[in-house]
């Protein structure tokens, strides 16, 4: 990449770390060999006095995090110190009565000389018939107002509803290729998502096999995010 293209492009990372019960070096390594200004993470550590784990996780990984209450979701949000970090939550989504709490980290970002940025982690049901809704939710929290980077890890390929849905509303930028498991990859499940008009770029990363398989059970997705158009 140019450092014309640079100055212009915001790195986004979606990665479900397994609430870190993997190889911790291999996942830190990995992390920061992609070098993320945006990462958008999923089961991250959610019981109610884990917030040292993730907090110590993020200064591993050379990220900040914004910590705050996380409503026992392991959805969150993690930035370079490259962006302006401008407000940042996490929310709950709809789930029935004693299933497992699902929700949404959100961070509004700016990359200097640019338009603010709102990017979203989530992370869906594993029943088909809840996913409609979590999005929809979801899509109404983000609301129109800026545009928008969503990554996560959807339980759903591509020919899914739920995936056609968010590809329809904002536009596919990752990869398509095989995201689960890492150790033998034979199903997309996870991807981001962007506002049109932010098209993405998928990098070239050297990222070692043995250290994927040995990280956690995902693969990361990872987009170079052209924000020319956001150029204040």
């Amino acid at each position: 990449m140019t450092e014309e293209a640079r100055a212009h492009s915001v790195r986004v990372a979606s990665y479900n770390v397994r609430g870190l019960k993997d190889d911790r070096a291999a996942l830190v390594e990995i992390i920061t060999t992609i070098a993320p200004d945006v990462l958008l993470l999923q089961e991250v550590p959610r019981h109610p006095v884990s917030g040292h784990r993730i907090a110590g996780f993020a200064d591993e990984v050379g990220l900040t995090w914004f910590g705050g209450r996380r409503y026992r979701m392991s959805t969150t949000v993690m930035t370079s110190l490259r962006l302006d970090l401008l407000d940042a939550r996490h929310g709950p989504l709809p789930v029935r009565r004693f299933d497992e709490p699902r929700g949404f980290g959100m961070a509004t970002v700016r990359l200097p000389g640019h338009r603010p940025l709102v990017a979203c982690s989530v992370h869906l049901s594993l029943r088909a018939t809840d996913r409609g809704a979590e999005v929809k939710a979801l899509l109404g929290e983000v609301g129109p107002r800026l545009p928008v980077v969503v990554g996560g890890d959807l339980n759903e390929e591509p020919s899914g509803p739920t995936w056609r849905r968010l590809a329809g509303e904002l536009h596919e930028v990752s990869a398509s290729a095989p995201t689960f498991s890492a150790r033998d990859p034979h199903k997309q499940i996870d991807g981001i998502f962007a506002t049109e008009g932010l098209p993405g770029v998928i990098p070239e990363l050297d990222l070692d096999a043995r250290l994927l398989a040995a990280a956690t059970d995902h693969l990361p997705v990872v987009v170079d995010l052209d924000v020319s158009t956001l150029a204040s």
